[in-house]
């Protein structure tokens, strides 16, 4: 795992990725920090991290959409995965130096709360809170970038991919409030997603059969639900919505409510999302 590590990391500063990330991070940074707290004199320093949220929208593709889809489309990826490292510790190499290239430029935020402390009383708990979750936000994110990379070795579609993931994931309070007006709607919507699950089925297993008993099974058991039980459909969709919500632990910790849950969270979609990258990596393998 460590040569994978240093392979990558040393790949993303040689190339021009790990700079524009580091340059782009430390000028929003540099340009919030500045305008929020030094000019307008406040203590806040969570509420430059909220700004800078929008920036994951386009750093986190850039930096994950190489990991696998740039293996693939070179045709290195067999030399890889017959190598004697585990795919496991493959993942991991990749995914650590994709946060190291992410977490680097926030050494710089580390350092702006102190500067603080200078000029007025700052709660450094709540600043290095915020910070904290703000790094496992970007993990989080980056954990559901390499999933989508391994899954094609276009670069450029990774990177749409998980922009237009993340930007939903972004939306998704607004998005929760629009539907919640029915269970009709809410059967329309699990069977959108149903689509698209059995879309992605016939197209991993490479069987129509595989394809259409997803589908079949699904709208038979969603419809049975709808027709007994449609606030129970209502209810399981609003709490989909809310489980997606992925920045919306990171939000309430900015607002100074920093849960253990929180964490768990992230840490789940982290390993949840690492786990499925190992499964598409492995049907590489024997394909």
């Amino acid at each position: 795992m460590a040569a994978i590590f240093k392979r990558e990391t040393r790949a993303y500063y040689t190339g021009m990725i790990g700079h524009v990330t580091a340059a782009v991070s430390l000028f929003f940074l540099g340009l919030y920090f500045s305008n929020r707290n030094l000019m307008n004199a406040s203590s806040d320093f969570a509420s430059v991290l909220y700004t800078i949220t929008m920036i994951l929208l386009f750093l986190v593709p850039a930096i994950s959409m190489r990991s696998f889809a740039e293996d693939r489309r070179n045709k290195t990826d067999q030399l890889l995965l017959t190598s004697p490292v585990s795919i496991p510790a493959i993942v991991l190499g990749k995914f650590l130096a994709e946060f190291v290239v992410f977490a680097a430029p926030m050494a710089a935020a580390a350092v702006m709360p102190l500067i603080l402390t200078a000029f007025g009383s700052v709660s450094l708990l709540s600043a290095y809170s915020a910070l904290f979750a703000y790094l496992l936000l970007g993990a989080a994110c980056l954990a559901i970038g390499t999933w989508i990379s391994a899954l094609t070795e276009n670069q450029i579609i990774a990177y749409l991919a998980t922009f237009g993931v993340l930007l939903v994931a972004y939306l998704m309070n607004g998005i929760q409030t629009m539907f919640t007006s029915g269970s009709l709607l809410a059967l329309l919507s699990f069977l959108s997603v149903l689509v698209i699950a059995s879309v992605l089925t016939g197209v991993l297993c490479k069987s129509l059969t595989a394809a259409c008993a997803v589908f079949c099974g699904g709208s038979v058991a969603l419809i049975v639900l709808f027709v007994i039980r449609p606030t129970w459909l209502l209810a399981a969709f609003d709490s989909v919505l809310s489980a997606l919500e992925l920045f919306a632990p990171f939000n309430g910790i900015v607002g100074g409510m920093f849960s253990l849950s929180a964490v768990v969270y992230y840490l789940s979609i982290i390993a949840l999302f690492l786990f499925l990258t190992g499964q598409a990596i492995e049907r590489r393998r024997w394909a």
